[in-house]
């Protein structure tokens, strides 16, 4: 008798999990042979182009990812009014040596920081001095008076995650002006956030210190930076002219985008999957993050698609303003907070168009492992990597609020050559791998939404 039942129990069991099997490989199906993930991508960049919070672009970016929810026919699509900071470029930005003993004058590849404030057309001139961090700068404390301080902290390449190479070096990009600017500092020049030697500058966020001025902060190459700091060992009194045109505006009305599609048993628990539908104002935007973006709204068309029907709520979301200021990932948090919304999970896609290895995640040890109970389920394909700590900036601001917060993560040892670059175009975006990023997506959240977390 004792057998008899041991066998009844595992029966549910085991054709619980065949379920799963056959499921998976029906969202895999559905994507790899008709899916809509790379066409959505290419109008994005090609058509509506680059997105930065507060621009025409941002706008049009709303106004299309709207209409193309609507077209897929989610229960529902909305609008989620957020106010979002506004910054304008305003022109060519440009930083060349002006007294080179070996080579004269000598133009470097630049592009000013984000919310810079610029120097005008008259620009700035004055002597160089490097250091390789912020520790290093204020060591030197009032040295740096006067002076224009060059950035020159490598990512480290002894990093096997590419994240924490950037995370290492990533301070003196988004606090570089604001400490230089404390000891008296006229300028800051950066070196790019990348783990390879090439001509192409990467912008950026950057954060001023209100109490102090407001000074130009530009980055340049990684190979102008290999020039400048050689230039600058040889001879000790060189001088940089900086010109940008970088000016916040005041602050516009924008919107994240919302489609939903309810659930049948348990609606009141939401599955928010996404990325930030903001640009910087250089390249399209392709990996960051029109990909995540795209995938997103791949997961419920599949569902649709598929003609299933969610237990619980599932919606994709395009944040805004991830990339200076955070704001549309902060002003979703707070509104879920005050109409009680109950989020089990929440799950980004910004790290890249590429291959996906796994899910980095945030939480609770049951909602962890809950994740993890699901390895022999994910890894026929290829996501092997549930182990990783993380989640998602815009993803963030829900942590208080109890869900899994979880990072869709992909191969990132290419993903630094490309972001917040102008090469970031649809060009540079594979669809295999795009695509196997959306059925990854679409695998996990049907996971969650069957079986909670």
């Amino acid at each position: 008798m004792k057998k008899f039942l041991l066998v009844l129990a595992f029966v549910p069991a085991f054709s619980f999990a065949q379920n799963h099997e056959s499921n998976l490989r029906k969202i895999y199906d559905a994507e790899l042979s008709s899916g809509h993930t790379y066409e959505n991508l290419r109008y994005l960049c090609k058509v509506v182009g680059n997105r930065l919070a507060g621009s025409p672009g941002a706008a049009a970016s709303v106004e299309w990812t709207k209409q193309l929810m609507e077209s897929y026919d989610f229960d529902t699509v909305f609008l989620q009014p957020v106010m979002v900071p506004h910054w304008e470029r305003g022109g060519k930005d440009i930083v060349k040596i002006t007294n080179s003993v070996k080579h004269g004058v000598v133009e470097l590849n630049a592009l000013a920081l984000g919310n810079t404030q610029g120097t005008g057309a008259k620009g700035l001139v004055g002597q160089v001095i490097e250091v390789k961090s912020i520790p290093e700068l204020q060591a030197l404390g009032e040295k740096v008076k006067g002076k224009i301080v060059f950035f020159n902290g490598p990512m480290d390449p002894r990093m096997i995650d590419s994240f924490q190479a950037y995370g290492g070096a990533n301070a003196q990009r988004s606090s570089g002006a604001a400490e230089a600017s404390k000891l008296g500092a006229i300028g800051t020049l950066v070196r790019s956030l990348s783990n390879t030697i090439n001509d192409i500058p990467h912008t950026g966020n950057q954060r001023y210190n209100p109490d102090f001025p407001k000074i130009p902060a530009l980055a340049i190459s990684t190979a102008d930076a290999e020039l400048l700091s050689q230039l600058l060992a040889e001879q000790s009194d060189l001088k940089v002219y900086l010109e940008s045109h970088g000016e916040m505006k005041t602050e516009k009305l924008s919107y994240n985008v919302i489609g939903e599609i309810r659930g049948t048993e348990k609606p009141e628990e939401i599955i928010a999957v996404g990325g930030h539908l903001d640009s910087w104002d250089v390249g399209e935007g392709a990996h960051d993050d029109g990909a995540g973006c795209m995938q997103a709204i791949e997961v419920l068309r599949l569902y649709k698609e598929l003609g299933w029907k969610p237990k619980r709520t599932l919606r994709a979301v395009m944040w805004m303003n991830e990339e200076n200021g955070l704001r549309g990932g902060q002003e979703y948090a707070r509104v879920a907070k005050a109409k009680g919304e109950k989020h089990i999970a929440a799950i980004e896609s910004d790290s890249g168009g590429f291959l996906p290895i796994g899910f980095s995640s945030t939480g609770t040890d049951a909602q962890r492992g809950k994740l993890a109970s699901w390895a022999d389920l994910l890894r026929p394909y290829q996501l092997w990597n549930l182990q990783k700590p993380g989640g998602g900036a815009d993803i963030g601001p829900l942590r208080d609020q109890g869900p899994i917060l979880i990072g869709l993560l992909p191969d990132s040892q290419r993903y630094f050559y490309y972001h917040h670059t102008e090469a970031d175009v649809f060009e540079a975006v594979d669809q295999r791998e795009l695509e196997l990023g959306a059925a990854a997506m679409a695998a996990l959240v049907y996971l969650i939404e069957q079986e909670g977390i």
